[in-house]
């Protein structure tokens, strides 16, 4: 059964090294790797020499899985260093003798002259003949030395070839997990750039209603100074003009000639009099310079964000 676990199922020989180890997990000698790609691959060799070449692809014997090669080719493919000493091991022990160990422990300690040649079933030991028709193992279960060692070590060579078939399927677990830890750091990535597109979205939206909002603001506030402005030139302009009346009304008061005083004075009390009828009753009304009505309310808008969530349905 080990055997079988260790044939190529190109040359249906023995794997021979270096034996590298595909994606699919499944093994094949390099020479014959070689041959099914240059097969799949015919014009791979024939490019120039100073060319680099580019990779190829082939599929698995086995399982038909693709098999994607870069520029190094079958060189690229990684060495299954674990077949490669089971074979070793397997084959050194195929080339010793069947009893070479059972010479080291040949003859029975309780009987020195005896050869140990059975196996006690309910002991579990190695023993010999006279053990069993005299010794401590007469009413034992006995079996012949060579067929319990042939059924054990065939038990253990199968033993040995579950755990090559256990060790490939948790590579390929392995290489599978590997796998999905790829997608989800893909998948990661690609989520994360989605939500901040979508905040990015809601950051504009917000930035476009205040520059609105304070446009508005700046709106009324222009309109308010312009008018306040305008009443305090017009006032000022009363003022000037009241200013310099009073002073041309001094002078007339100093002239000391009467017929002088009395043709300057002809008009002057008209125009005080029109100066202080003039109507200066034009001024902002109360509260004219609040500008709380531009206040807003955001808490409920913040309690909306507040409690944005991932969607769950489909």
């Amino acid at each position: 059964s080990l055997e079988k676990q260790l044939i190529c199922p190109i040359c249906l020989e023995m794997f021979s090294k270096p034996v590298v180890i595909l994606p699919c997990q499944h093994n094949l000698c390099r020479k014959c790797a070689n041959d099914v790609f240059q097969a799949s691959n015919p014009l791979w060799q024939s490019r120039g020499s100073s060319a680099v070449p580019s990779g190829g692809r082939f599929r698995c014997p086995s399982c038909r899985h693709e098999v994607v090669l870069d520029r190094h080719g079958v060189y690229g493919l990684q060495r299954n260093l674990l077949v490669e000493n089971i074979i070793d091991i397997y084959k050194q022990e195929s080339a010793r003798p069947l009893h070479a160990k059972a010479e080291q422990h040949l003859m029975c300690e309780e009987h020195e002259d005896e050869r140990i040649n059975i196996y006690c079933l309910r002991c579990e030991a190695p023993t010999c003949s006279l053990c069993k028709v005299f010794g401590a193992h007469k009413d034992c279960e006995v079996a012949p030395l060579p067929a319990v060692y042939q059924r054990q070590k065939s038990e253990l060579s199968d033993g040995i070839a579950m755990l090559v078939a256990g060790n490939d399927r948790i590579q390929a677990i392995i290489t599978q997990m590997e796998e999905i830890c790829h997608t989800i750091e893909e998948n990661g990535r690609r989520q994360k750039q989605h939500v901040g597109l979508r905040f990015d979205a809601l950051y504009g939206i917000l930035e476009e209603r205040k520059k609105e909002l304070l446009q508005s603001i700046a709106a009324e506030q222009e309109a308010k100074l312009q008018r306040v402005r305008g009443l305090i030139r017009q006032y000022g302009d009363h003022l000037e003009a009241s200013s310099k009346l009073v002073e041309s009304a001094i002078q007339a008061m100093e002239e000391p000639q009467m017929a002088l005083y009395l043709q300057v004075l002809v008009s002057l009390p008209c125009r005080i009099t029109d100066m202080s009828k003039a109507s200066m009753s034009s001024r902002p009304e109360p509260g004219y310079e609040n500008m709380d009505h531009f206040s807003i309310n955001v808490d409920y808008v913040a309690e909306m964000l507040r409690t944005i969530e991932f969607q769950t349905g489909a």
